[in-house]
């Protein structure tokens, strides 16, 4: 029998830019009618349109070059045979026969989902698949250990290193008091999406539209604040927002306010690392160790990173252990950065400079086959 590609609305559509088309989705194949309704439902749900077949396509590529495969349970045995390839599942209502598993290992499925249960998880599947996420993004946050400790100008610096890198990098920012990374980078006037655009969202956002919203500032997007006064960022939000970001791979930089209110602790509990940025005095040491002890409870691997210049008896190795952290690395003291700034150059733009030195030696232990992080 032919192959028919369907097109459904989605009762709990993904969030996409309204004119995005929708991307190309899974194979499909069963004759059950039951399930391939729930099958189109879920596929609309993640903003795909799916082929379906009743058994293995005839055309080798319709079977292989998808970028998942959906087999339901009345149809794997029709699927014997075909030709073993990643990213194919099989789908089932039936609960209490033994056998499903037998076939998942004849066509080569990677897993067997139940459904009504496993449709959430179906969708992110589906979604991510489409979306081509392969490896979630290293996500980083930058916090400052004290005001003014630099926590705004080593994201920048560190986002920018990444994008050179040739990497997807995202950076966003955090706080809302901050007074806006686009302004820092000097991208407050490129057109784009900033944070108030966001705080409506819940559930699952599409990372390509999310990327492809936000302006675009020397290879990093960025999300930052507009101009206006706005009300809090939700939790769900956050959530939304940042779980795009990391399905589209690469890495995101998040410049962290040093208050935790539920949206930073959202925004902590998806970081994959935190930096927190400590002069070196003994003030700072003593305001740091406050923040390190609210960001222990909420982020998984707190790391300082010390800035010069050091009150007398202090070094970069002194504020880590008095910090009980360990220590990311030592952020040279850079007198540059003002001037640059004053001349429209955002910090770490200069690779040569004691910043981008830093943030590029940063990227390099930690991405590299058994970094660091």
């Amino acid at each position: 029998m032919e192959a028919s590609r369907t097109r459904t609305e989605s009762r709990r559509p993904e969030s996409r830019a309204p004119d995005e088309p929708r991307r190309a989705g899974p194979l499909i194949v069963t004759e059950d009618l039951g399930l391939l309704d729930d099958l189109l439902r879920l596929c609309a749900a993640a903003g795909v349109e799916p082929e379906v077949h009743h058994r293995v396509p005839e055309r080798r590529a319709s079977w292989t070059d998808p970028p998942l495969v959906l087999v339901g349970d009345d149809a794997a045995a029709r699927c014997r045979g075909a030709a073993r390839r990643p990213g194919t599942v099989l789908v089932g209502r039936d609960r209490d026969d033994p056998g499903v598993w037998r076939l998942a290992v004849e066509i080569g499925a990677e897993s067997v989902l139940r459904l009504p249960d496993a449709e959430s998880i179906l969708v992110d599947r589906i979604a991510d698949a489409a979306e081509g996420a392969e490896r979630q993004a290293l996500t980083v946050g930058v916090v400052g250990g004290r005001g003014g400790a630099g926590a705004s100008t080593l994201a920048c610096g560190l986002a920018l290193a990444a994008a050179r890198t040739g990497r997807r990098t995202l950076l966003v920012d955090g706080d809302p008091l901050g007074g806006g990374l686009d302004v820092l980078l000097g991208g407050e006037r490129e057109q784009g999406r900033r944070w108030p655009d966001f705080a409506a969202s819940k559930g699952r956002l599409a990372g390509g539209a999310l990327e492809e919203s936000l302006p675009s500032v020397r290879g990093v997007r960025v999300l930052s604040w507009g101009r206006e006064p706005a009300a809090p960022v939700p939790p769900d939000a956050v959530r939304s927002v940042l779980g795009a970001a990391r399905r589209r791979g690469g890495v995101v930089v998040v410049d962290l306010p040093r208050g935790t209110d539920e949206a930073a602790a959202e925004a902590l509990a998806q970081l994959d690392l935190v930096l927190l940025v400590v002069p070196g005095e003994l003030r700072a040491v003593a305001a740091a160790h406050r923040v390190a002890t609210t960001l222990g409870t909420a982020a998984r691997d707190v790391r300082a990173v010390v800035r010069g210049p050091y009150a007398a008896g202090l070094d970069e190795r002194w504020v880590a252990d008095a910090l009980r952290l360990p220590l990311a690395g030592e952020l040279p003291y850079d007198p540059g950065i003002v001037t640059d700034q004053d001349a429209g150059v955002p910090p770490g733009a200069e690779p040569r400079g004691p910043l981008g030195r830093f943030c590029g030696a940063f990227w390099e232990r930690v991405l590299a086959p058994g970094g660091a992080a």
